[in-house]
């Protein structure tokens, strides 16, 4: 299974310091996941100090990263 992060994703990692395996991390192994809109999901896990929210979307064997968030607890 591979992961693409979008261009919008990518621009949000750098501004918020996100690194991408806490991204990858928190997909394949999430604490929480909710359904989203446009058949997109929201997966959640605590890592570190932040509670970091990634919203992607599962394409055949694909996994395509949209958004990520991050939120200190």
């Amino acid at each position: 299974m591979d992961i693409y992060f979008s261009r919008h994703v990518k621009r949000q990692m750098k501004w918020r310091e996100i690194e991408e395996g806490e991204i990858k991390d928190t997909v394949l192994y999430p604490e929480k996941v909710e359904n989203s809109i446009k058949d997109r999901k929201n997966a959640f896990k605590h890592i570190g100090s932040k509670w970091l929210k990634v919203t992607f979307k599962q394409e055949s064997d694909n996994i395509v990263i949209i958004t990520a968030i991050d939120k200190n607890k």
